[in-house]
């Protein structure tokens, strides 16, 4: 799959609706001439601009009036991007949320990454410690929002890219920043890798191999932890690993398992310092209530069993139907619960603990503080997981 050269048409693209990330630059040019050769009505372009360039409007103007020239549908993002210490990375990340939101079901978002590419991005994993997952760099294809996202030109070199473009007499924006190494990317381009170059020959094609050999091997360790948690049943019906099961295991397996299921639940991927922490969980006394945190995804352990929390998913969750039905009636209020409070249940002669029933239902501690109490006129409806309350019909 992909293209070896520029010159022959990209089959895995055949019939499909093609959406082009398009900066400007030579790499993104050259892939817009050759998509508008082979599939001129299945094409249109969305660029980015992250405004971090005086000349940022001026480049979105170049591609808007190119696209323009050749009767492409053209779009434009803006993204606002707070100033950090890795702004490379942010611009990456809200680049591509931004293009998947975009994305629809049936259209294969192009960009124009190449073998030169696939080499630096694996060095720079390599600079970074990371294991499979990282090593394994960029993928020919794989899902994104609601559509595809496919690197045709992994295969090809960075000098197939020049020799195109010159040949096809393209023209393209400079982007002042690639001349940046203060950007780690652009150091590796700029001193690293050129240096390394002169002793090893055809270095981005090995690299790019290298970086095929563990994509193999990062497909393997995914599928033993599938039939690592098939056989064992490791994960229940509520979305949760059971402790017991997985501690049978190997901690390699056990780790292997939390990086898929972590990765199945699109959570950041854990530092080995907070793998180590997710590891020293699972041993934790029966009566602790630990937790495991980094950025917004938080891992705790109650019952034997592992919770993971996405902090701004939770933010995001639709409202109890409890809610929809009692919000219109009069005197509709929300509450907590309080401190040695009790309630009565449906068919329940005498009130109860509500510290006990919380407990007996199985839910966690930190989820029972924030559990909604509906009221009308002062009295318990209804509650959030325990369901309907006893109530006297007037």
């Amino acid at each position: 799959m992909g293209l070896d050269n520029l010159k022959t048409k990209d089959t895995f693209l055949e019939g499909k609706k093609i959406v082009l990330g398009l900066s400007g630059g030579m790499d993104s040019i050259v892939l817009l001439h050759y998509l508008h050769i082979h599939f001129p009505k299945h094409l249109r372009v969305v660029h980015c601009n992250h405004h971090l360039s005086q000349h940022c409007d001026n480049w979105n103007t170049f591609c808007q009036e190119l696209c323009k020239s050749l009767n492409i549908p053209y779009k434009n993002i803006d993204l606002n991007l707070e100033k950090s210490s890795n702004i490379e990375e942010n611009a990456r990340k809200k680049r591509y949320l931004s293009l998947s939101c975009d994305l629809n079901t049936d259209e294969v978002l192009c960009t124009a990454h190449h073998q030169n590419d696939q080499a630096e991005t694996l060095l720079l994993q390599l600079f970074r410690g990371s294991g499979v997952a990282g090593l394994s760099s960029m993928p020919q294809q794989k899902p994104l929002g609601s559509g595809i996202h496919y690197r045709p030109m992994l295969g090809i070199e960075k000098q197939q890219v020049i020799d195109y473009a010159t040949d096809h007499k393209l023209n393209w924006i400079e982007d002042d920043s690639n001349k940046n190494i203060n950007f780690r990317r652009n150091f590796l381009r700029l001193e690293i890798i050129p240096n390394l170059s002169k002793i090893y020959k055809n270095l981005a094609k090995t690299l790019s191999r290298s970086a095929k050999h563990q994509s193999e091997a990062l497909k393997l360790t995914r599928e033993l932890a599938v039939i690592d948690l098939e056989q064992r049943c490791i994960i229940n019906q509520e979305g949760r690993i059971q402790i017991d099961t997985l501690t049978g295991l190997e901690t390699h397996r056990i780790k292997n398992i939390l990086r898929y299921h972590l990765n199945d639940l699109q959570f950041l991927a854990p530092s080995d310092k907070i793998m180590s922490q997710i590891i020293d969980l699972l041993s934790a006394k029966t009566d602790a209530n630990p937790l495991v945190q980094w950025e917004s995804f938080k891992i705790r352990r109650y019952q034997s069993q592992l919770y993971f929390i996405d902090d701004n998913q939770s933010e995001n969750l639709g409202k109890c139907p409890f809610h929809a039905e009692f919000e219109n009636l009069p005197n509709f209020s929300i509450r907590h619960r309080s401190e040695g409070q009790r309630i009565q249940l449906p068919g329940k002669k005498h009130s109860q603990s509500l510290k006990k029933l919380l407990q007996e239902a199985g839910i966690p501690p930190w989820e029972r503080n924030s559990l909604k109490m509906y009221y009308i006129d002062d009295e318990l409806r209804a509650m959030e997981q325990l369901g309907r309350m006893q109530h006297a019909e007037s």
